[in-house]
């Protein structure tokens, strides 16, 4: 008795990197013979397609290419796929005003936003100490993958809320830090991807069995240092709790949950009680997280105290901080190694020249209301760059590049999700600032 040759349906997704919309080519299906075609060509060694199995799907599989496009194959004769859905409350925040953690940042200055930016929920255990867990993607790196297999983790369902290019410092979020990402499996009823006060789960791309920190220089890489800084303001310490991550897959057997539960700091994929891979392979960690630059001991509600630090606060700039403490950027910056001036995170500490500073009164350090027709198209002023990284700093950014010195559209979009997080609706959710709304934003002063 004979059987019918499998088919394939045949799909290509195609992630514009400008609108960030996805698009996707249905081209009908195709026979195994063609299939395992298309595999031979991903074995070569000089090939520029590499094939990723689809984690969820028996013989279903995807094919990232260099132009930044994903290949879909699908089995006809399989069940619909269908990928989990977040919390609702994960949705309605992303819909609206992005969560903010108590202690750091939900979203990294810079960073690219994928997809609907809802992909988890609130934490299980926010009473435990928070941590980082690194993956890699078994890929190629480069800008064209970063794209292609932002692509794959969508379709799949497996997005960690950020994902990293060491090739080109590009650094993408599927969601908020402050909420859970979906990268992990489960350890038993244990849900491993919400682990922690924060459990940020970072995709590099590059390969296991050759470690991604190989030649690799922070000091060249900004984004970097801000994903670093990024987790320090959310307390991940600067510890890797269960040792440096295996060299090799065999070494790959210690996944204490013990250790897990219990420690905060730095993990590998490899670490995590429930999973069974072995990424990120043996990355040096010296370089991940590498030494901070900060001081210990935070002052109680910010501002110096007598060992000279200070702690940074939401909308912090490190012009103000010079301004505050009478001193300079190029003081701050070579007092606290700082290789970039715009890398400050909520709660790091610095290092200030001067001891017992009072701190300035409120109102001496915000910027007063410049009025409503100072906001318009072909403005530029560093007022404008203040305020946008105050909205960042809310939840309220609607910025795929920025924010910036010139007043854009989104400025205004920017503006107006905070006018409806002070409860404005309607016509007064405008996006022009008025007064009221300007003052309790709260623009720290510019010189």
């Amino acid at each position: 008795m004979s059987t019918s040759p499998r088919e394939f349906h045949v799909a290509v997704d195609h992630l514009d990197p400008d609108t960030l919309e996805t698009t996707t080519d249905y081209y009908g299906t195709c026979t195994q013979a063609h299939v395992d075609e298309v595999r031979a060509i991903a074995d070569l060694e000089d090939t520029d397609r590499h094939v990723r199995e689809h984690p969820r799907l028996p013989d279903a599989f995807m094919v990232l290419r260099a132009d930044g496009a994903l290949d879909v194959y699908v089995p006809t004769d399989t069940s619909a796929f269908e990928v989990r859905q977040p919390d609702e409350s994960s949705r309605t925040e992303a819909a609206e005003d992005m969560p903010r953690g108590a202690s750091g940042p939900a979203y990294i200055d810079g960073a690219v936003r994928f997809g609907s930016q809802s992909i988890g929920g609130a934490m299980d255990t926010p009473g435990t100490p928070p941590r980082v867990t690194w993956h890699t993607t078994e890929s190629p790196a480069g800008k064209a993958y970063f794209y292609s297999i932002a692509s794959y983790l969508m379709r799949v369902g497996a997005e960690p809320q950020v994902i990293y290019d060491p090739d080109t410092d590009l650094l993408g979020q599927f969601g908020p830090l402050t909420k859970s990402g979906r990268a992990l499996r489960n350890d038993g009823s244990r849900r491993t991807n919400r682990e922690g006060k924060v459990n940020i789960q970072v995709e590099v791309l590059g390969r296991a069995k050759s470690p991604w920190t190989k030649g690799f220089d922070p000091a060249k890489k900004p984004n970097y240092r801000k994903l670093i800084a990024a987790a320090r303001a959310h307390g991940v310490p600067d510890v890797w709790p269960a040792g440096k991550p295996p060299a090799t897959a065999a070494a790959a057997t210690n996944r204490s949950r013990t250790t897990w539960q219990t420690k905060g700091g730095h993990y590998g994929h490899s670490q995590v009680p429930g999973n069974d891979h072995w990424d990120p392979g043996g990355i040096d960690t010296a370089i991940v997280p590498g030494k901070t630059s900060s001081t210990p001991a935070p002052t109680p509600g910010g501002g110096t105290s007598s060992s000279g630090t200070y702690t940074v606060k939401s909308g912090d700039t490190l012009s103000a901080i010079a301004t505050r403490h009478k001193t300079t950027v190029a003081t701050l910056v070579k007092l606290n190694n700082l290789r970039d001036p715009d890398e400050l995170a909520v709660g790091q500490r610095l290092k200030v020249p001067s001891m017992n500073i009072a701190a300035p009164k409120p109102a001496a350090q915000y910027e007063p209301f410049p009025g409503a027709a100072f906001f318009h198209t072909g403005r530029t002023s560093p007022i404008v760059t203040a305020m946008g990284r105050r909205l960042v700093a809310e939840g309220c950014g609607r910025y795929k590049q920025g924010p910036g010195p010139s007043w854009t559209l989104a400025d205004k979009a920017s503006y107006a999700a905070w006018q409806r997080k002070l409860g404005y609706s309607g016509a007064d959710a405008d996006g022009i600032p008025g007064k009221t709304s300007w003052d309790q934003l709260k623009v720290l002063k510019q010189l």
